[in-house]
C-alpha cells in the first residue's frame, strides 16, 4: 500500500513538470509565430479636407509631411489594435483631426484610406487587400475615394472591366495579361472621363485610386501604384524584415527541442508510475 501511494505521487509530480514543460513550449511557439507573422499595411491620403498631414500610429510619428494623394508602401505591424492619428504637418498629436484605432490580424493585408470633404466627416477606412496572383499575370484594382465624382465605370484599352464603383468602394481585382493599358475611368453623372495609361509588369499587383473633387478643389485625379505580388516577393510584395541568423536560429531551435524532450520524459514517467501504482495495487 505505501508503494502505491509513492508511485501515485511521483505520478502526479511527474504529470504536473511535464503538464507545465508543454504548455511552456506551446506558449512559446504561439508566441514565436504570431511575433514572425506581423500584418502589414499601407496608407494613402484621399481626404481634400486635410492638407500636407503628419500621421501617428500608437503616439509615434510614422509619417511627416504627408501630401494628399500619397500613398506609402506596405510596412509591417505587429496583430492587434492600434491608434491612429492625423494631424495637419507640425501642429502636433494634441491637433489631430482624425483618431481611429485599427484592429489588425497577423499575415493580412490592408489599405487605410483617410478619407472625408468636410471637417465632422473625417474618417479611416480601412480595405482588405489580397497580393496573390498567378505567376506571370498582372491583376489591378480600383478604389473609388473621390466624394463628389459619383459611380464609376472603368475600362482598359476600350473593353469595359467594371461598373458601378461607388464613393468609399473598392472593386475586386481583374487579372489582366502584362502589357501597357490605357484605362478609362468616367462617371456620366459628373460628367467626369480620367485618363490613365500605364504599364502592367509580370508578377504585379496594382492599385488605382481616384481622389480629389470632381467639383472643387483638390481637383479630381487618378493615383497608381504598383507592388510585387505574391509568389513574387512574401506577403505583400514588400516584407522588409531581416531573415534571423542561423546561430539564432540553431539556438533558438536546440532550446525547444530539449524542452519538448523534458516535457515528453515527465510525461512518460507519470504515466509510468500510475501504471504502477495499479498494479501494486
Amino acid at each position: 500500500m505505501r508503494s502505491k501511494h509513492i508511485f501515485m505521487l511521483v505520478s502526479r509530480i511527474s504529470l504536473v513538470i511535464g503538464g507545465l514543460a508543454l504548455l511552456v513550449l506551446l506558449g512559446t511557439q504561439a508566441g514565436r509565430a504570431s511575433a514572425a507573422t506581423p500584418a502589414y499595411i499601407r496608407v494613402i491620403h484621399a481626404s481634400p479636407a486635410v492638407g500636407t498631414a503628419d500621421v501617428f500610429v500608437d503616439g509615434n510619428l510614422l509619417l511627416s509631411s504627408f501630401a494628399f494623394g500619397s500613398v506609402t508602401d506596405y510596412v509591417p505591424l505587429p496583430a492587434g489594435p492600434h491608434k491612429v492619428q492625423i494631424a495637419l504637418v507640425g501642429k502636433g498629436i494634441g491637433a489631430s483631426v482624425i483618431t481611429q484605432t485599427l484592429a489588425v490580424q497577423p499575415g493580412f493585408v490592408y489599405t487605410a484610406a483617410a478619407i472625408g470633404s468636410q471637417a465632422t466627416g473625417l474618417s479611416i477606412e480601412v480595405f482588405f487587400d489580397n497580393n496573390i496572383l498567378v505567376a506571370g499575370q498582372a491583376k489591378t484594382r480600383i478604389y473609388n475615394l473621390s466624394p463628389d465624382a459619383g459611380s464609376f465605370n472603368v475600362s482598359a484599352n476600350g473593353n469595359t472591366i467594371l461598373n458601378q464603383i461607388n464613393y468609399q468602394q473598392a472593386s475586386n481585382y481583374t487579372s489582366l495579361a502584362a502589357g501597357s493599358y490605357t484605362f478609362s475611368f468616367v462617371a456620366s453623372g459628373t460628367n467626369t472621363n480620367l485618363p490613365l495609361a500605364i504599364t502592367l509588369a509580370k508578377n504585379t499587383v496594382t492599385s488605382i485610386f481616384a481622389v480629389g473633387m470632381a467639383n472643387g478643389s483638390p481637383k479630381i485625379e487618378l493615383v497608381p501604384s504598383q507592388v510585387n505580388g505574391v509568389p513574387g516577393v512574401p506577403s505583400t510584395g514588400s516584407d522588409p524584415r531581416p531573415l534571423p541568423s542561423i546561430d539564432t536560429v540553431q539556438s533558438q531551435g536546440l532550446a525547444l527541442w530539449l524542452l519538448s524532450i523534458v516535457a515528453s520524459l515527465f510525461i512518460g514517467a507519470g504515466i509510468i508510475f500510475r501504471r504502477k501504482a495499479i498494479i501494486s495495487g
